[in-house]
């Protein structure tokens, strides 16, 4: 540790989300940003003189930093394996953008190489992390939604040609994973198995490619889901609606329905209303900021900060984080099972 109380972060890529990444360490009392990597040498001096920290482009140099604890990983979807067994090898925490990896088989290898070390695996699905988000997760946990019979998680976004066109990975099926729902809704559909506390047993869809072109996977993604507990829901995320609206998760059941909107409460009514309900809704009543969804960088780097801290918190413990390898896995799991069914044309059943 780089001190007594403080961790040591370092940043493996220099793209987009690694500006944030960047932000949310300078903004928590407790990190310190040590050291940036990229394989070019020009990209990391400019990044480290954008955001701090040392810039390295040799690997063993970066791992070998005695001040360097934790590891956060901002390369391509389907570059996250391989940084992320190095760190395991060399002693240091991870903690892994969405999503996870781009098929189980390389998830269960960083899982697996972690577990291995003894060190700590952790992972990005920072909406969970947003308070009317949290506030929801224990409303649903109090059973006042009665026996829920739906769940439906919407990504309605927008991305221009040029998104794709640009950097060269996005858009593929070996580095992004797939298209919308990998890449934009896997947030969204993380979100959504966590705060319906049940398992997706089973999942029927479609996929297409609508509004772009040159893309090796879907614009567009639709699917039907039947939970363990017997809910059924909707699973709908597309870059190709102008001009972007807000993700959306709606959950209902006997005895009420929530909807949240990115990080506002839209709408939250019971069958038997508490005076609680009044204050949710003053307190997660409309909001203007920005979810991303018709601009990436149109977003704020504090759900990274609530994600990190929570990281923090499991090794001050030395507990699991909350979003340790096994939890993030759900959520690709999900979305291979959609590209299954889309490709097969078959209802697919989940492990």
């Amino acid at each position: 540790m780089s001190s007594p109380d403080t961790y040591g972060f370092g940043i493996i890529g220099t793209g987009m989300i690694a500006e944030f990444h960047a932000q949310a360490i300078a903004s928590i009392e407790r990190a310190c940003l040590v050291s940036v990597y990229s394989r070019s040498e020009d990209r990391a001096r400019a990044f480290a003189a954008k955001v701090g920290g040392k810039p390295c482009w040799n690997l063993d140099t970066f791992f070998s930093d005695r001040e360097l604890d934790v590891v956060t990983i901002c390369t391509p979807s389907g570059f996250h394996l391989e940084p992320t067994v190095a760190a395991a090898k060399y002693g240091k925490h991870v903690i892994c953008e969405k999503p996870l990896e781009v098929t189980l088989d390389r998830i269960d290898q960083m899982i697996d190489a972690h577990k291995q070390s003894g060190t700590t695996l952790g992972a990005i699905f920072n909406s969970r992390y947003e308070p009317v988000n949290q506030a929801l997760k224990k409303l649903i946990g109090t059973g006042r939604l009665g026996r829920i019979t739906y769940g439906g998680g919407y990504v309605p976004w927008w991305r221009p040609q040029q998104y794709y066109d640009q950097g060269g990975w996005k858009g593929t099926r070996k580095y992004d994973g797939g298209g919308a729902l990998m890449n934009q809704g896997t947030h969204t559909v993380d979100l959504l198995q966590w705060l319906m506390g049940e398992k997706v047993k089973r999942v029927t869809a479609f996929t297409a490619l609508l509004g772009h072109t040159g893309l090796e996977v879907e614009d567009t993604a639709a699917a039907a889901l039947q939970f363990e507990g017997g809910a059924l829901g909707v699973l709908f995320a597309t870059t190709a609606t102008q001009p972007g609206l807000k993700a959306r998760v709606e959950i209902a059941g006997t005895g009420g329905t929530l909807i949240s909107e990115s990080t506002y409460l839209k709408f939250l009514k019971f069958s038997e209303p508490l005076p609680a309900d009044e204050e949710l809704i003053q307190r997660f009543g409309m909001s203007t900021v920005s979810d991303g969804s018709s601009d990436p960088r149109a977003i704020s780097a504090d759900k990274h900060r609530r994600n990190f801290e929570a990281f923090i918190r499991a090794l001050d413990t030395h507990t699991d984080p909350e979003l340790d390898g096994k939890e993030a896995r759900k959520a690709v799991q999900i979305v291979l099972a959609v590209y299954e069914s889309a490709k097969t044309g078959r209802a697919v059943e989940l492990d």
